[in-house]
Parts: structure tokens; sequence; C-alpha cells
């Protein structure tokens, strides 16, 4: 009976990989297939021909290589919008953590409370909102409303309370150091590891995010690359071929997050042995 019971974690964490697994290993196989084996071959059998180099060629040229464009304005609203919310989640965590004010329980509990609000129900007040001020079809429309992230901020508070010392600020104080100062250079420092955290979860949350760019956006040119793909699969709904420039899209469009995941692990297992030595 023990062995049974053992078991069954087992089994559903192998479900569960499968369940992963199989939708990326059909993507990967699907790329490599031309127009025409794509709907003419075993789904799950890939071509060795050059499907997949003719596939990324078509898919550069199509309409003037405006593929390339979506991934540019993908990179720069995931990097962009990365690197401020996780300065402003940095800054309102380290103060949320390490200064008492009046009502700082009760913001603490708001964000808290923002963090089980889902995105998809702020998406037609922000286009409201920022098309009152001439923001939509903007750039700055797609990156404003991802500035405040409330998990990224519960994170930063966490990580400040555990990781900052209240000596070391005081010691600052007595040498005259500013509270802007004791920020930036001390608070930032040693809260380095979880803002790499934070920066890779809103990177990878802007880089996916399909509602918000969708409302605010109306030009193809400033397309991220997830309403991009979906503009092409409505189109291939009248043209078949064009499934196959959205297959191997969306794969080219897997690749930055991968790099960019596996380039930022050495950071946290900085952050895990630092932590086993305190």
């Amino acid at each position: 009976m023990t062995a049974r019971l053992r078991i069954l974690p087992t089994a559903a964490l192998i479900l569960g990989a499968v369940y992963c697994i199989v939708p990326t290993l059909w993507i990967l196989i699907a790329a490599t297939k031309s127009k025409t084996d794509l709907f003419s071959t075993a789904t799950y059998l890939p071509s060795f021909g050059a499907g997949i180099w003719q596939n990324i060629v078509d898919l550069s040229t199509y309409q003037g290589g405006i593929f390339w464009q979506w991934m540019l304005n993908s990179f720069g609203y995931a990097l962009i919008g990365g690197v401020a919310a996780s300065l402003v989640s940095a800054a309102c965590g380290y103060a949320i953590a390490l200064y008492e004010f009046r009502g700082r329980k009760v913001v603490f509990n708001v964000i808290l409370a923002c963090v089980l609000l889902p995105q998809i129900v702020l998406a037609i007040p922000q286009y409201l909102l920022l098309s009152n001020v001439g923001l939509t079809d903007s750039y700055l429309g797609v990156l404003l409303p991802q500035l405040f992230n409330p998990y990224g901020i519960y994170l930063c508070r966490i990580y400040a309370a555990s990781s900052v010392p209240q000596s070391l600020l005081e010691a600052g104080r007595i040498d005259g150091a500013s509270e802007w100062k004791l920020f930036h250079s001390v608070g930032l420092r040693l809260m380095g590891p979880g803002l790499i955290t934070v920066f890779l979860l809103q990177f990878i949350a802007i880089w996916n995010n399909f509602l918000l760019p969708f409302v605010m956006v109306n030009s193809d040119s400033k397309f991220p690359l997830t309403v991009g793909l979906y503009s092409l699969l409505r189109h291939g709904a009248a043209e078949a071929s064009l499934y196959s420039l959205v297959i191997t899209g969306t794969l080219l469009s897997v690749l930055p997050v991968i790099a960019l995941f596996l380039s930022l692990q050495r950071y946290w297992r900085l952050d895990l042995v630092t932590g086993a030595l305190k």
C-alpha cells in the first residue's frame, strides 16, 4: 500500500511534465515542416528538409519584415517595463518594510488585494483613463499600466525585510547619508537577487501579455509579438499557408525568454548560497 502511495506523486509529476512538453514539442516539430508538409504528414513526424529555414525566410519577408518589428516591440516593452516596474516595486517594498508611517498596514493590505485582482478586469478602465490623455495607440499606453506590479511590491517588501538590516541603515544615517542614498547604495544592492526575480517575472508577464496591447494599440507597427501573431493567425483563416509562419513565429518568440531565464539562473544560485551562509 505504501509503495502505491509513493507512485501517485511520481505519476502526477510525469503527467504534468507531459502536459507541458507535448505542446512545445508539437510547435518545434511543426516549425520544421513546409507549408505543404504541415497538413500532409503525421503530426509528430518532423521534416528533415529545409522547411524551417524557408519558413523563417518567408516570415522575415512577410509585409516587409514586420515580424521583427513585433519582436523588437515586445523586447522594448518587456525590457523597459520590467526594469521600471522592478525599480518601482523595490522602492515601494523597501518603504513599506523599513519605514514606520501612518496607514502602512492599510497600504500593504490594499496591495495584497490587488494581487488577487485579475488583470483582465483593469484593461478597459486603463484604456478609458489613457484615452482621456491621448496615450492610446502609443508605446506609453502599453508601458504605463505595467509599472505598478502588486506581486512585485509584495516580493520586494518580504525581501527587504529579511535582507536589509535596520542597524546598517542607522549606521548610514549617523554618517550623514540621505534616505535616497541609503536606498540607492544599500537597499538596492542587498535586494539585488530578489530584484532579479521580480524583473524576470515582470519581463515574462509583459512579453506574454495580450489583452492590454490588444486594447491599447491599433497600429500594426506598434504590436507586440502576441498581438502580431494573433493578427497573422486571423489572416491565416483565409490563407492556410500563413499557419506555417504563425508556428515559426511562435517558436522564435519563445527563444528570448529561454535565453533570459538561463542567463539569470546564476543569480538565483548566488542568492540561495548567500541565504544558506546567513
